[in-house]
Protein backbone atom coordinates (compact mmCIF):
# COMPACT_ATOMS: atom_id res chain seq x y z
CA UNK A 1 0.00 0.00 0.00
CA UNK A 2 1.13 3.70 -0.78
CA UNK A 3 1.86 6.19 1.80
CA UNK A 4 -0.96 8.04 0.00
CA UNK A 5 -3.36 5.60 0.80
CA UNK A 6 -2.16 4.67 4.48
CA UNK A 7 -2.63 8.24 4.89
CA UNK A 8 -5.78 8.32 3.11
CA UNK A 9 -7.04 5.42 5.09
CA UNK A 10 -5.70 6.04 8.50
CA UNK A 11 -6.55 9.68 9.06
CA UNK A 12 -10.21 9.68 8.26
CA UNK A 13 -10.37 6.42 10.30
CA UNK A 14 -9.17 8.10 13.17
CA UNK A 15 -11.21 11.10 12.00
CA UNK A 16 -14.45 8.70 11.92
CA UNK A 17 -13.98 6.77 15.04
CA UNK A 18 -13.76 10.24 17.26
CA UNK A 19 -17.09 11.64 15.58
CA UNK A 20 -18.23 8.43 16.22
CA UNK A 21 -18.07 8.36 19.48
CA UNK A 22 -18.44 12.28 20.17
CA UNK A 23 -21.68 11.44 18.33
CA UNK A 24 -23.12 8.57 20.63
CA UNK A 25 -21.90 10.61 23.73
CA UNK A 26 -23.70 13.95 22.44
CA UNK A 27 -27.12 11.75 21.44
CA UNK A 28 -27.29 10.12 24.96
CA UNK A 29 -27.10 13.42 26.40
CA UNK A 30 -29.95 14.56 24.33
CA UNK A 31 -31.82 12.10 25.33
CA UNK A 32 -31.46 13.04 29.00
CA UNK A 33 -31.39 16.42 28.57
CA UNK A 34 -34.95 16.13 26.72
CA UNK A 35 -36.62 13.79 29.62
CA UNK A 36 -35.66 16.56 31.77
CA UNK A 37 -36.96 19.29 29.70
CA UNK A 38 -39.97 17.48 29.54
CA UNK A 39 -40.79 16.82 33.07
CA UNK A 40 -39.57 20.55 34.23
CA UNK A 41 -41.95 21.86 31.93
CA UNK A 42 -45.06 20.43 33.07
CA UNK A 43 -44.03 21.76 36.66
CA UNK A 44 -43.18 24.83 35.77
CA UNK A 45 -46.27 25.14 33.94
CA UNK A 46 -48.40 24.31 37.35
CA UNK A 47 -46.14 27.03 39.00
CA UNK A 48 -46.50 29.52 36.74
CA UNK A 49 -50.25 29.21 36.98
CA UNK A 50 -50.63 29.15 40.49
CA UNK A 51 -47.99 32.58 40.53
CA UNK A 52 -50.19 34.31 37.94
CA UNK A 53 -53.50 33.49 39.24
CA UNK A 54 -52.15 35.12 42.88
CA UNK A 55 -50.64 38.31 41.22
CA UNK A 56 -54.31 38.66 39.38
CA UNK A 57 -56.14 37.93 42.84
CA UNK A 58 -53.68 41.16 44.50
CA UNK A 59 -53.87 43.37 41.03
CA UNK A 60 -57.76 43.09 41.28
CA UNK A 61 -57.56 43.97 45.20
CA UNK A 62 -56.10 46.95 44.55
CA UNK A 63 -59.04 47.53 41.90
CA UNK A 64 -61.72 46.92 44.24
CA UNK A 65 -60.59 48.21 47.55
CA UNK A 66 -58.83 51.49 46.59
CA UNK A 67 -61.46 51.91 43.43
CA UNK A 68 -57.92 52.63 41.57
CA UNK A 69 -58.43 52.96 37.98
CA UNK A 70 -54.88 52.74 37.13
CA UNK A 71 -54.46 49.59 38.81
CA UNK A 72 -56.71 48.09 36.07
CA UNK A 73 -54.54 47.18 33.31
CA UNK A 74 -52.42 45.21 35.47
CA UNK A 75 -55.74 42.97 36.60
CA UNK A 76 -56.34 42.36 32.47
CA UNK A 77 -52.30 41.67 32.20
CA UNK A 78 -52.73 38.98 34.60
CA UNK A 79 -55.98 37.89 33.18
CA UNK A 80 -54.66 37.41 30.00
CA UNK A 81 -51.50 35.69 30.92
CA UNK A 82 -53.63 32.61 33.27
CA UNK A 83 -56.08 32.37 29.80
CA UNK A 84 -52.83 31.75 28.16
CA UNK A 85 -51.80 29.14 30.50
CA UNK A 86 -55.17 27.90 30.58
CA UNK A 87 -54.89 26.87 26.72
CA UNK A 88 -51.05 25.58 27.25
CA UNK A 89 -52.85 23.33 29.68
CA UNK A 90 -54.95 21.69 27.13
CA UNK A 91 -51.86 20.53 25.17
CA UNK A 92 -50.49 18.27 28.18
CA UNK A 93 -50.85 15.27 28.12
CA UNK A 94 -52.41 12.31 30.70
CA UNK A 95 -50.46 11.77 33.32
CA UNK A 96 -50.83 8.68 35.59
CA UNK A 97 -53.65 6.12 35.20
CA UNK A 98 -55.96 8.44 35.52
CA UNK A 99 -57.14 12.01 33.55
CA UNK A 100 -59.18 13.13 36.77
CA UNK A 101 -57.01 15.59 38.24
CA UNK A 102 -55.81 17.19 35.36
CA UNK A 103 -59.27 17.97 34.37
CA UNK A 104 -60.42 18.93 38.10
CA UNK A 105 -57.73 21.43 37.77
CA UNK A 106 -58.21 22.52 34.00
CA UNK A 107 -62.12 23.10 35.53
CA UNK A 108 -60.83 24.95 38.71
CA UNK A 109 -59.14 28.05 36.40
CA UNK A 110 -62.15 27.79 34.15
CA UNK A 111 -64.30 29.09 37.32
CA UNK A 112 -61.55 31.15 38.50
CA UNK A 113 -61.17 33.26 34.67
CA UNK A 114 -65.72 33.39 35.30
CA UNK A 115 -65.40 34.78 38.70
CA UNK A 116 -62.69 37.27 37.74
CA UNK A 117 -64.58 38.12 34.13
CA UNK A 118 -67.88 38.51 36.41
CA UNK A 119 -65.99 40.66 39.15
CA UNK A 120 -65.37 42.94 36.19
CA UNK A 121 -68.08 43.01 34.32
CA UNK A 122 -70.72 44.25 36.92
CA UNK A 123 -67.97 46.24 39.09
CA UNK A 124 -70.19 49.07 38.46
CA UNK A 125 -73.94 47.84 39.16
CA UNK A 126 -72.64 46.24 42.54
CA UNK A 127 -72.23 47.23 45.84
CA UNK A 128 -68.91 47.07 47.96
CA UNK A 129 -70.94 44.26 50.07
CA UNK A 130 -71.61 41.80 46.89
CA UNK A 131 -68.23 42.51 45.12
CA UNK A 132 -66.23 41.55 48.79
CA UNK A 133 -68.22 38.22 48.61
CA UNK A 134 -67.23 38.06 45.25
CA UNK A 135 -63.70 38.74 45.56
CA UNK A 136 -63.79 35.83 48.17
CA UNK A 137 -64.82 33.18 46.14
CA UNK A 138 -62.20 33.47 43.80
CA UNK A 139 -59.79 34.00 46.52
CA UNK A 140 -61.70 30.51 47.79
CA UNK A 141 -60.76 29.36 44.21
CA UNK A 142 -57.09 30.72 43.81
CA UNK A 143 -56.18 28.38 47.24
CA UNK A 144 -57.76 25.51 45.00
CA UNK A 145 -55.77 26.16 42.17
CA UNK A 146 -52.84 25.98 44.44
CA UNK A 147 -53.63 22.88 46.31
CA UNK A 148 -54.37 21.09 42.64
CA UNK A 149 -50.83 22.58 41.71
CA UNK A 150 -49.25 21.18 44.35
CA UNK A 151 -50.90 17.77 44.16
CA UNK A 152 -49.99 17.96 40.58
CA UNK A 153 -46.77 18.36 40.97
CA UNK A 154 -46.41 15.41 44.13
CA UNK A 155 -48.36 13.31 40.76
CA UNK A 156 -45.58 14.59 38.46
CA UNK A 157 -43.09 13.70 40.55
CA UNK A 158 -44.39 10.06 41.68
CA UNK A 159 -44.86 9.25 38.05
CA UNK A 160 -41.23 10.42 37.07
CA UNK A 161 -39.38 9.05 40.23
CA UNK A 162 -39.00 5.55 38.50
CA UNK A 163 -38.41 7.32 34.80
CA UNK A 164 -35.78 8.91 36.63
CA UNK A 165 -34.23 6.65 38.09
CA UNK A 166 -33.76 4.95 34.93
CA UNK A 167 -32.67 7.80 33.07
CA UNK A 168 -29.61 7.86 36.41
CA UNK A 169 -28.92 4.38 35.85
CA UNK A 170 -29.31 4.71 31.95
CA UNK A 171 -26.66 8.01 32.06
CA UNK A 172 -24.33 5.81 34.41
CA UNK A 173 -23.93 3.15 32.21
CA UNK A 174 -23.73 5.16 29.09
CA UNK A 175 -20.76 7.56 31.28
CA UNK A 176 -19.02 4.12 31.89
CA UNK A 177 -19.38 3.25 27.90
CA UNK A 178 -18.49 6.71 26.66
CA UNK A 179 -15.35 5.96 28.96
CA UNK A 180 -15.10 2.78 27.44
CA UNK A 181 -14.89 3.95 23.93
CA UNK A 182 -13.11 6.99 24.41
CA UNK A 183 -10.21 4.76 26.00
CA UNK A 184 -10.43 2.35 23.46
CA UNK A 185 -9.93 5.02 20.38
CA UNK A 186 -7.63 6.48 22.15
CA UNK A 187 -5.45 2.91 21.93
CA UNK A 188 -6.86 2.34 18.42
CA UNK A 189 -5.28 5.79 17.40
CA UNK A 190 -1.84 5.47 18.83
CA UNK A 191 -1.34 1.90 17.13
CA UNK A 192 -2.87 3.42 14.16
CA UNK A 193 -0.19 6.19 14.61
CA UNK A 194 2.86 4.16 15.95
CA UNK A 195 1.98 1.47 12.52
CA UNK A 196 1.95 4.66 10.13
CA UNK A 197 4.87 6.36 11.39
CA UNK A 198 7.30 3.20 11.75
CA UNK A 199 6.02 1.91 8.45
CA UNK A 200 6.93 5.29 6.94
CA UNK A 201 9.86 6.74 9.03
CA UNK A 202 11.63 3.08 9.35
CA UNK A 203 12.65 2.52 5.97
CA UNK A 204 13.56 6.00 5.51
CA UNK A 205 15.89 5.79 8.95
CA UNK A 206 17.30 2.12 6.87
CA UNK A 207 17.67 3.89 3.40
CA UNK A 208 19.63 6.98 5.09
CA UNK A 209 21.73 4.45 6.77
CA UNK A 210 22.93 3.01 3.68
CA UNK A 211 23.53 6.56 1.70
CA UNK A 212 25.99 7.07 5.13
CA UNK A 213 27.86 3.44 4.29
CA UNK A 214 28.10 4.67 0.60
CA UNK A 215 29.18 8.15 1.47
CA UNK A 216 32.24 6.05 3.32
CA UNK A 217 32.64 4.45 0.05
CA UNK A 218 31.72 1.19 0.62
CA UNK A 219 29.79 0.54 -2.37
CA UNK A 220 29.14 -2.86 -1.73
CA UNK A 221 26.17 -1.83 0.57
CA UNK A 222 22.83 -2.30 -0.45
CA UNK A 223 19.45 -0.73 0.69
CA UNK A 224 16.92 -3.40 2.42
CA UNK A 225 14.10 -3.69 -0.03
CA UNK A 226 10.83 -4.24 1.55
CA UNK A 227 7.88 -6.43 -0.23
CA UNK A 228 5.42 -3.21 0.13
CA UNK A 229 4.95 -1.50 -3.38
CA UNK A 230 5.00 1.52 -1.56
CA UNK A 231 7.20 5.02 -2.65
CA UNK A 232 9.68 4.06 0.19
CA UNK A 233 9.98 0.82 -1.29
CA UNK A 234 10.20 1.38 -4.97
CA UNK A 235 12.34 4.45 -3.80
CA UNK A 236 14.92 1.46 -2.04
CA UNK A 237 15.12 -0.39 -5.41
CA UNK A 238 15.73 2.48 -7.57
CA UNK A 239 18.80 3.37 -5.31
CA UNK A 240 20.05 -0.19 -5.42
CA UNK A 241 19.39 0.12 -9.32
CA UNK A 242 21.42 3.30 -8.82
CA UNK A 243 24.76 1.30 -7.17
CA UNK A 244 24.62 -1.50 -9.41
CA UNK A 245 24.89 1.31 -11.98
CA UNK A 246 27.55 3.09 -10.53
CA UNK A 247 29.29 0.02 -9.78
CA UNK A 248 29.22 -1.41 -13.18
CA UNK A 249 30.38 2.41 -14.49
CA UNK A 250 33.32 2.04 -12.07
CA UNK A 251 34.03 -1.21 -13.90
CA UNK A 252 33.72 0.32 -16.87
CA UNK A 253 35.81 3.38 -16.18
CA UNK A 254 39.12 1.08 -14.88
CA UNK A 255 38.54 -0.73 -17.64
CA UNK A 256 38.46 2.01 -20.43
CA UNK A 257 41.42 3.73 -18.00
CA UNK A 258 43.61 0.88 -18.60
CA UNK A 259 42.65 0.40 -22.03
CA UNK A 260 43.63 4.72 -22.56
CA UNK A 261 46.83 4.04 -21.16
CA UNK A 262 48.06 1.37 -23.44
CA UNK A 263 46.67 3.72 -26.29
CA UNK A 264 48.92 6.39 -24.91
CA UNK A 265 51.52 4.27 -24.62
CA UNK A 266 51.30 2.63 -28.38
CA UNK A 267 51.13 6.90 -29.21
CA UNK A 268 53.94 7.12 -28.01
CA UNK A 269 55.92 4.82 -29.75
CA UNK A 270 54.03 5.68 -33.08
CA UNK A 271 55.16 9.36 -32.35
CA UNK A 272 58.54 8.39 -32.22
CA UNK A 273 58.64 6.92 -35.79
CA UNK A 274 57.05 9.97 -36.85
CA UNK A 275 58.41 13.33 -38.24
CA UNK A 276 57.50 16.36 -36.36
CA UNK A 277 55.11 18.83 -37.92
CA UNK A 278 57.15 21.97 -37.33
CA UNK A 279 60.29 20.11 -38.72
CA UNK A 280 57.90 19.72 -41.85
CA UNK A 281 56.70 22.91 -41.94
CA UNK A 282 60.45 24.08 -41.73
CA UNK A 283 61.75 21.97 -44.27
CA UNK A 284 58.93 22.74 -46.62
CA UNK A 285 59.62 26.57 -46.00
CA UNK A 286 63.54 25.56 -46.58
CA UNK A 287 62.63 24.50 -49.89
CA UNK A 288 60.56 27.37 -50.82
CA UNK A 289 63.16 29.81 -50.30
CA UNK A 290 65.94 27.57 -52.25
CA UNK A 291 63.21 27.48 -54.66
CA UNK A 292 63.15 31.36 -54.97
CA UNK A 293 66.77 32.10 -54.60
CA UNK A 294 67.66 29.36 -57.63
CA UNK A 295 64.24 31.46 -59.61
CA UNK A 296 62.13 28.70 -59.58
CA UNK A 297 59.13 30.95 -58.96
CA UNK A 298 56.60 28.71 -59.13
CA UNK A 299 58.20 25.87 -57.69
CA UNK A 300 58.29 28.25 -54.59
CA UNK A 301 54.67 29.46 -54.41
CA UNK A 302 53.85 26.23 -54.61
CA UNK A 303 55.46 24.62 -52.10
CA UNK A 304 54.46 27.77 -49.53
CA UNK A 305 51.15 26.98 -50.62
CA UNK A 306 51.25 23.03 -49.60
CA UNK A 307 52.75 24.32 -46.01
CA UNK A 308 50.18 26.50 -45.45
CA UNK A 309 47.43 24.13 -46.57
CA UNK A 310 49.10 21.47 -44.08
CA UNK A 311 49.70 23.67 -41.00
CA UNK A 312 45.43 24.93 -41.25
CA UNK A 313 45.15 21.08 -42.17
CA UNK A 314 46.77 19.99 -38.78
CA UNK A 315 44.95 22.57 -36.50
CA UNK A 316 42.20 21.88 -34.31
CA UNK A 317 38.82 20.87 -35.76
CA UNK A 318 36.49 21.95 -32.82
CA UNK A 319 37.86 25.41 -33.14
CA UNK A 320 35.83 28.07 -35.03
CA UNK A 321 37.37 30.62 -37.35
CA UNK A 322 36.60 33.79 -39.66
CA UNK A 323 35.09 32.56 -42.58
CA UNK A 324 37.81 34.74 -44.45
CA UNK A 325 40.46 32.23 -43.01
CA UNK A 326 38.96 29.37 -44.60
CA UNK A 327 38.77 31.41 -47.91
CA UNK A 328 42.54 31.72 -47.92
CA UNK A 329 43.31 28.30 -46.86
CA UNK A 330 41.00 27.20 -49.98
CA UNK A 331 42.81 29.53 -52.25
CA UNK A 332 46.54 27.60 -51.07
CA UNK A 333 44.27 25.05 -52.26
CA UNK A 334 43.32 25.80 -55.46
CA UNK A 335 46.71 27.05 -56.26
CA UNK A 336 48.14 23.57 -56.07
CA UNK A 337 45.23 22.11 -58.14
CA UNK A 338 46.02 24.79 -60.91
CA UNK A 339 49.94 23.97 -60.12
CA UNK A 340 48.56 19.57 -61.12
CA UNK A 341 45.97 20.65 -64.11
CA UNK A 342 46.94 23.67 -65.40
CA UNK A 343 44.57 25.00 -67.95
CA UNK A 344 41.98 22.05 -67.79
CA UNK A 345 40.08 23.05 -64.88
CA UNK A 346 39.09 27.13 -64.58
CA UNK A 347 38.38 28.17 -60.84
CA UNK A 348 35.74 31.31 -60.01
CA UNK A 349 35.69 32.58 -56.67
CA UNK A 350 32.63 35.77 -56.18
CA UNK A 351 33.66 37.32 -52.56
CA UNK A 352 31.89 39.39 -51.07
CA UNK A 353 33.92 41.24 -47.94
CA UNK A 354 31.02 41.84 -45.96
CA UNK A 355 30.62 38.22 -45.13
CA UNK A 356 34.38 36.97 -44.11
CA UNK A 357 34.05 37.92 -40.73
CA UNK A 358 31.48 35.76 -39.73
CA UNK A 359 32.60 32.29 -37.68
CA UNK A 360 32.21 29.20 -39.09
CA UNK A 361 33.64 25.40 -38.05
CA UNK A 362 37.31 24.93 -39.29
CA UNK A 363 37.64 23.47 -42.45
CA UNK A 364 33.82 23.77 -43.63
CA UNK A 365 34.97 24.72 -47.29
CA UNK A 366 37.64 22.32 -48.66
CA UNK A 367 36.31 19.08 -47.79
CA UNK A 368 32.93 19.80 -50.15
CA UNK A 369 35.72 21.68 -53.00
CA UNK A 370 37.92 19.02 -52.66
CA UNK A 371 34.66 16.36 -53.08
CA UNK A 372 33.71 18.22 -56.10
CA UNK A 373 36.89 18.19 -57.95
CA UNK A 374 37.56 14.70 -56.80
CA UNK A 375 34.19 13.10 -57.56
CA UNK A 376 32.68 15.63 -59.90
CA UNK A 377 34.81 17.55 -62.53
CA UNK A 378 38.85 15.25 -61.82
CA UNK A 379 37.92 12.86 -64.67
CA UNK A 380 37.59 16.05 -66.94
CA UNK A 381 40.10 16.46 -69.84
CA UNK A 382 38.85 20.03 -70.91
CA UNK A 383 36.38 22.64 -69.90
CA UNK A 384 35.89 21.85 -66.03
CA UNK A 385 34.94 24.62 -63.98
CA UNK A 386 34.70 25.30 -60.03
CA UNK A 387 33.28 27.87 -58.75
CA UNK A 388 32.79 29.39 -55.18
CA UNK A 389 30.30 32.78 -54.52
CA UNK A 390 29.92 34.27 -51.19
CA UNK A 391 27.61 36.72 -50.50
CA UNK A 392 25.97 38.33 -47.67
CA UNK A 393 22.53 37.83 -47.58
CA UNK A 394 19.32 38.11 -45.31
CA UNK A 395 21.61 39.64 -42.37
CA UNK A 396 23.41 36.08 -43.09
CA UNK A 397 25.92 34.52 -44.88
CA UNK A 398 25.04 32.44 -48.33
CA UNK A 399 27.57 30.20 -49.82
CA UNK A 400 27.46 28.40 -53.07
CA UNK A 401 29.97 25.55 -54.07
CA UNK A 402 29.07 24.68 -58.02
CA UNK A 403 31.01 22.42 -60.32
CA UNK A 404 29.89 20.89 -64.45
CA UNK A 405 30.83 18.09 -63.62
CA UNK A 406 29.70 14.52 -63.57
CA UNK A 407 27.11 15.31 -60.79
CA UNK A 408 24.56 12.87 -58.76
CA UNK A 409 21.71 11.14 -58.54
CA UNK A 410 18.64 12.12 -56.59
CA UNK A 411 19.40 9.28 -53.83
CA UNK A 412 22.65 9.96 -53.00
CA UNK A 413 21.79 13.79 -52.78
CA UNK A 414 19.03 12.56 -49.98
CA UNK A 415 21.75 10.52 -48.29
CA UNK A 416 24.28 12.95 -48.13
CA UNK A 417 21.11 15.69 -46.73
CA UNK A 418 20.20 13.27 -44.13
CA UNK A 419 24.19 11.81 -42.95
CA UNK A 420 24.24 14.83 -40.72
CA UNK A 421 21.71 13.52 -38.39
CA UNK A 422 23.14 10.43 -38.33
CA UNK A 423 24.79 9.61 -34.92
CA UNK A 424 27.59 7.60 -36.37
CA UNK A 425 29.90 9.63 -38.20
CA UNK A 426 31.87 8.60 -41.11
CA UNK A 427 34.68 10.19 -41.90
CA UNK A 428 36.60 10.25 -45.41
CA UNK A 429 36.14 9.26 -48.76
CA UNK A 430 38.69 8.41 -51.74
CA UNK A 431 41.20 11.36 -52.32
CA UNK A 432 40.36 13.43 -49.67
CA UNK A 433 43.65 14.80 -47.86
CA UNK A 434 41.90 16.05 -45.14
CA UNK A 435 39.50 12.66 -43.86
CA UNK A 436 36.89 14.75 -43.56
CA UNK A 437 33.57 13.73 -45.46
CA UNK A 438 30.80 15.70 -46.75
CA UNK A 439 28.56 14.58 -44.42
CA UNK A 440 31.37 14.97 -41.92
CA UNK A 441 30.98 19.17 -42.69
CA UNK A 442 27.26 19.02 -42.85
CA UNK A 443 26.60 17.60 -39.02
CA UNK A 444 29.69 20.03 -38.02
CA UNK A 445 27.54 22.75 -39.32
CA UNK A 446 24.28 21.69 -38.08
CA UNK A 447 25.81 21.69 -34.65
CA UNK A 448 27.76 24.43 -34.63
CA UNK A 449 24.61 26.57 -35.38
CA UNK A 450 22.29 24.93 -33.73
CA UNK A 451 20.14 23.41 -36.51
CA UNK A 452 19.49 27.26 -37.88
CA UNK A 453 21.80 26.87 -40.75
CA UNK A 454 20.12 25.76 -44.19
CA UNK A 455 22.12 23.52 -46.58
CA UNK A 456 20.62 22.64 -49.67
CA UNK A 457 22.18 20.47 -52.85
CA UNK A 458 20.88 20.95 -56.84
CA UNK A 459 22.58 17.85 -58.86
CA UNK A 460 21.77 16.66 -62.30
CA UNK A 461 23.59 13.65 -63.30
CA UNK A 462 26.14 15.11 -66.48
CA UNK A 463 25.30 18.96 -65.84
CA UNK A 464 27.13 19.40 -62.29
CA UNK A 465 26.61 20.06 -58.70
CA UNK A 466 25.68 23.03 -57.01
CA UNK A 467 26.31 23.42 -52.52
CA UNK A 468 24.06 25.90 -51.35
CA UNK A 469 24.78 27.13 -47.79
CA UNK A 470 22.69 29.39 -45.64
CA UNK A 471 23.85 30.15 -42.44
CA UNK A 472 23.61 32.73 -39.73
CA UNK A 473 26.00 35.56 -39.18
CA UNK A 474 28.02 34.79 -36.24
CA UNK A 475 31.22 37.27 -35.19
Amino acid sequence: MSIRKKLLVCIPLLVLLMSSVSFFLFESGKNVQESYHLMMNRILLYKEVSYEVGENMRSMNRFIMQVDADSFPEVEKHLTAVQQLRQELDGLETIGGSDLPLVNYRNIIDTFLEQVETMIGKIDDQDSNTLAGAYIEAEKTERFIREEAQGLVDIELDQYKPIYQEIMSTTEKLNQLGSLLVVTVAALSIILAVWLSSSITGPIRRLVATAKQISKGRMDTKAPESINNDEISILCRAFNGMIDNIQSLMAENISSLEKDRLVKELELKMLQSQINPHFLFNTLNSIAKLAYIEGATRTSDLTVSVSRLLRYNLQKLDQAVPLREEVENVTEYINIQRARFRDRISFVMDIDERALEGMIPCLTLQPILENAFVHGIEQMEEGAELKLTIGYVDEGVGIEIRDNGVGMSKETVMLLLESFRDESPRFGGKGQSTGLGTHNVFKRLHLFFDGEQSIEIDSIEGKGTAVLFKLPYRT
